[in-house]
């Protein structure tokens, strides 16, 4: 069990930052996700917590005592790599019996014998104890991966894409199995992943990197709900969050919302009007959430906006459909039986009232009407 700092960490790879000066905790037994595109320094972190990597400004701390100078063997942490980094001249069983015959964590093999047997059978590879890595698949060396990691008591494990590999039916499956296997081994989870689904699914909070900063840091239903600016607000949610440039106008002692493109000028909730009085410019970025998009195949009062079906993607569960007005493409989400057809009329109906609004200028939160308002999932 453990708690982890980062104060003002900066790493550098000659020329590229990878870290620039970043800040955040993890407290003790969280399942803590950082999540973010590739390249955006969510690896770089982890490897820092593990002492793989060292910054090369700031510091980190483990339950309140700086670890920067500590050897990696001595920080009590397990960590999972997406390339497996397996033994490869070592059986499936003793890949994952490895950590317990460490100098510092043996343990006797009655002992090693009860723990691998328990993981393997979690992880479904309880009949491939025999087998060499170079005898597996990808899914199964990833999986055995994550058994060498589990098989161990940290203080705290680090995760580095470990579903990357694995099919649809086995990672959800796993995203599962991590919640329950952390709430049973009670310890403290850094887990990195560019799916917004696992980092939704799982996470207790989250944070958002990007370019090796953080552009925000919440519960998944915070992040979802208000999104700290555009960048956040386009990375979660399936289909992507639809952004349009609007103008506010005076309504009474309110405001209305005039969206040019698409033709439609709408009055807004009066809750809203404090923090768009404090805004103090007129022009805004609006983002509707694709769940939040009515549409029907004619004409009607409340489908204002005329559009053309630009393209059809069918999801299995759902369908996705991209409808072209006024030059702006929106994402509609659509149930799974239907049945558009590219080129085809349709009109559409936003729901204001779930409407996001940022700055024009900088793509900063500006206001939500009333954000703890339920909603479809994403």
């Amino acid at each position: 069990m453990a708690s982890i700092e980062l104060r003002e960490v900066s790493k550098r790879y000659g020329k590229t930052a990878a870290l620039d000066a970043i800040s955040f905790s993890v407290y003790d037994k969280e399942f803590f996700v950082l999540f973010g595109p590739a390249g955006a320094g969510k690896t770089t972190i982890l490897k820092m917590i593990a002492g793989i990597e060292f910054a090369d400004r700031g510091a980190v701390y483990m339950n309140g005592g700086r670890i920067d100078n500590m050897e990696p063997a001595r920080r009590n942490v397990a960590m999972v790599f997406e390339n497996y980094a397996l033994y490869p001249h070592m059986n499936v069983y003793d890949n994952i019996a490895s950590p317990l015959r460490s100098p510092l964590y043996r343990q006797n093999e009655e002992a090693i014998r009860e723990k691998v047997s328990k993981i393997a059978a979690t992880m479904k590879i309880d009949g491939l104890a025999d087998r060499m890595p170079a005898q597996l698949s990808n899914g199964q060396r990833q999986r055995v991966a994550l058994g060498r990691c589990l098989v161990r008591d940290p203080n705290v494990f680090l995760m580095d894409e470990p579903l990357a590999h694995l099919d649809a039916k086995l990672r959800n499956l796993m995203r599962t199995e991590f919640k329950a296997l952390q709430k049973q081994l009670n310890t403290t989870v850094v887990y990195v992943t560019h799916d917004y689904m696992e980092a939704m699914s799982l996470s207790d909070r989250m944070a958002i990197i990007n370019k090796g900063g953080i552009e925000q840091i919440g519960s998944p239903r915070e992040i979802y709900h208000t999104p700290a600016n555009e960048f956040v607000a386009r990375l979660v949610g399936e289909p992507e969050i639809n952004v349009m440039s609007g103008e506010l106008e005076r309504n009474g002692g309110g405001f209305a919302i005039k969206i040019d493109a698409i033709g439609l000028s709408r009055a807004l909730p009066g809750d809203l009007s404090p923090a768009l009085d404090a805004f103090g410019e007129n022009s805004v970025d609006i983002g509707i959430r694709g769940s939040h998009v009515s549409y029907s195949f004619q004409a009607g009062e409340c489908y204002p906006i005329h559009a053309k079906v630009y393209n059809v993607e069918p999801m299995g569960n759902r369908t996705t459909v991209v409808a072209e007005a006024g030059g702006v493409r929106l994402n509609v989400r659509a149930p799974s039986g239907c049945s558009a057809e590219i080129g085809q009329d349709i009109w559409l109906g936003l729901d204001i009232r779930q409407s996001i609004f940022f700055g024009a200028k900088d793509g900063r939160f500006i206001a939500r009407h009333n954000p703890d308002a339920a909603e479809r999932s994403a």
